[in-house]
């Protein structure tokens, strides 16, 4: 029995699982890396936001975290160390009804790629943006990166890191960015919800996933992720809410005019005295006080939405014109020799 065709017009999204996310190549990075859950969290949300496959395209530079692009069900492109931002805003202003995703580590973004990232996020070209810090260079084995700690001792620095460190929320807050998140590679969850709400802001999405290299960083992030300790040390950040955490709320975060934003006990200033959480605001500056409120990640770490505000996409006040040439005006150009004169 032939089965009838579903004819979909251009508009409707069919219903997808993560298998249909799923490619057939071998997912391959160290055993126990944090990079799987990142990628499953993702499988698991794309189909919650309402896109094609072929509307996808992931775009990574080099590391083990930009290997995303062979292992989601999309169009995809591996480019060179750092350049993703400068190919993924090409790839938007080509086609704005693309949803483009930028995936790489703290080395590729912040290294090298620190000025592309830059001009992406001040620009708000529309791009999700994920960037998996693990404060060390995994894929060429062990190097400090510019995430590292003051200290470190690596391979590169045998005598401990003198740089002091980036600290990538702060980094996007200072280049204006309209949306800045973080999320964790231990709460499937919480990276999913994060995830999908990145992709549906319009403009430039910057979220920071604090993972795990097993191999050369281990235990990075143990103090505050570990099932354990969660409740007294990851501060969750809710719209509109007083920013508390620890048990039953015991703890909280208030703005201090000389140090920023500290932790208190509740007990001992009120909950009046609390920031309430406000993503919305149109000043950055209380959402940089919070992105610097852990300036080492065994201390209390926000988590969660710092910012989320509304401004013209890159783009859209004067948009690309895009003519693709004839068929014959192709062929004719490519035959034409090697050399070509410019009016």
């Amino acid at each position: 029995m032939t089965p009838t065709p579903v004819t979909l017009e251009r508009g409707a999204v069919p219903e997808t699982a993560r298998a249909d996310w799923q490619t057939d190549q071998e997912v391959r990075w160290c055993p126990g890396c944090g990079d799987y859950s990142i990628l499953a969290a993702m499988q698991f949300a794309l189909p919650d936001m309402g896109v094609r496959r072929e509307d996808v395209v992931v775009v990574g530079g080099i590391g083990c975290a930009a290997r995303f692009p062979y292992y989601v069900n999309s169009y995809g492109l591996h480019g060179i160390h750092g350049r993703a931002p400068a190919i993924a805003t090409g790839i938007a202003l080509a086609n704005p009804e693309l949803s483009v995703f930028v995936v790489g580590g703290d080395g590729d973004l912040l290294s090298i790629g620190g000025n592309h990232l830059l001009h992406a996020l001040r620009r708000n070209v529309n791009l999700t943006i994920l960037l998996f810090n693990n404060r060390i260079y995994g894929l060429t084995k062990g190097q400090f990166s510019p995430t590292s700690e003051q200290g470190k001792v690596t391979k590169s620095t045998p005598r401990g890191s003198e740089d002091a460190p980036l600290h990538p929320l702060s980094v996007a807050l200072g280049a204006d960015a309209t949306f800045v998140a973080r999320t964790h590679d231990m709460d499937r969850q919480h990276m999913m919800e994060v995830f999908t709400r990145a992709h549906a802001h319009p403009g430039a999405a910057f979220v920071e996933v604090l993972q795990n290299c097993n191999v050369f960083n281990d235990g990075a992030y143990e103090a505050i992720t570990a099932r354990a300790s969660r409740e007294d040390m990851l501060i969750p950040l809710a719209q509109g809410e007083p920013i508390r955490f620890g048990p039953e709320g015991s703890k909280g975060v208030v703005l201090d005019p000389t140090k920023g934003a500290v932790v208190v006990d509740v007990a001992d200033v009120g909950v009046d005295a609390l920031l309430v959480h406000d993503e919305s605001r149109g000043d950055p500056g209380i959402a940089f006080a919070l992105s610097r409120l852990a300036p080492n990640p065994t201390e209390p770490t926000p988590m969660g939405v710092f910012r989320a505000v509304e401004r013209p996409v890159y783009g859209t006040a004067n948009p690309v014109a895009v003519t693709p040439p004839g068929r014959e005006a192709l062929s004719g150009l490519l035959h034409s020799g090697t050399t070509w004169t410019v009016d």
